[in-house]
């Protein structure tokens, strides 16, 4: 490639009581690492934070992570519907604008999968010039509602909600952020 590709700083947040006390070794930030890698063709900076399922904690960084530069949060884990489960609480709490869609299409894509799909909370939401996106908890769920679904033959059935994060964070003031197609092709309007 001749040009020369933003620069990108990714927040990337694992919430967990057991796994932030040493109790089990969190799967959460190495996942996303992971993905992130292989689909994003820019040169990344991650701000990796493991932290427990405490609301104020969450919101706290959050807008740390904003505030640091971070384009794009990521979190995962914290989002069901059991009693410690605040992420979405918490990510509602430092918002400047709600996403609606992200949180239909993962609960949409995780239901190809497991009924107990609509018990996810997942949301997204804009804080300043960041997109903020919670994820499951689960790396294969992980990998599966950014990337979405496919048919046998490789074609896309079911568009992750990656396809649309480069051109949210564009819009909302951040860098051009360049996808590899071959794991997931960012969708971006044609230009008239």
């Amino acid at each position: 490639m001749s040009e020369t590709l933003d620069p990108v700083r990714i927040g990337i947040v694992s919430v967990s009581d057991r796994a932030s006390s040493g109790v089990y070794e969190d799967k959460g930030l190495p996942a996303l690492r992971e993905w992130l890698g292989k689909a994003l063709a820019n040169p990344l900076t991650f701000e990796e934070r493991l932290i427990p399922d405490e609301q104020a904690l969450i919101s706290q960084t959050l807008i740390e992570l904003v505030d640091a530069g971070c384009a794009l949060v990521l979190t995962t884990g914290g989002t069901g519907p059991a009693r410690r489960d605040v992420t979405p609480e918490a990510t509602l709490a430092v918002a400047h604008k709600e996403m609606p869609g992200f949180g239909e299409q993962m609960r949409q894509i995780s239901l190809a999968f497991v009924p107990t799909a609509i018990l996810s909370r997942q949301v997204a939401v804009i804080r300043d010039n960041c997109l903020i996106i919670n994820l499951p908890g689960q790396p294969r769920a992980i990998a599966e509602t950014l990337e979405g679904l496919r048919n046998a033959d490789g074609s896309q059935k079911v568009h992750g909600i990656f396809a649309a994060v480069p051109y949210c964070v564009e819009l909302i003031g951040g860098p051009y952020l360049v996808t590899d197609d071959a794991v997931c092709k960012a969708f971006r309007p044609k230009k008239k």
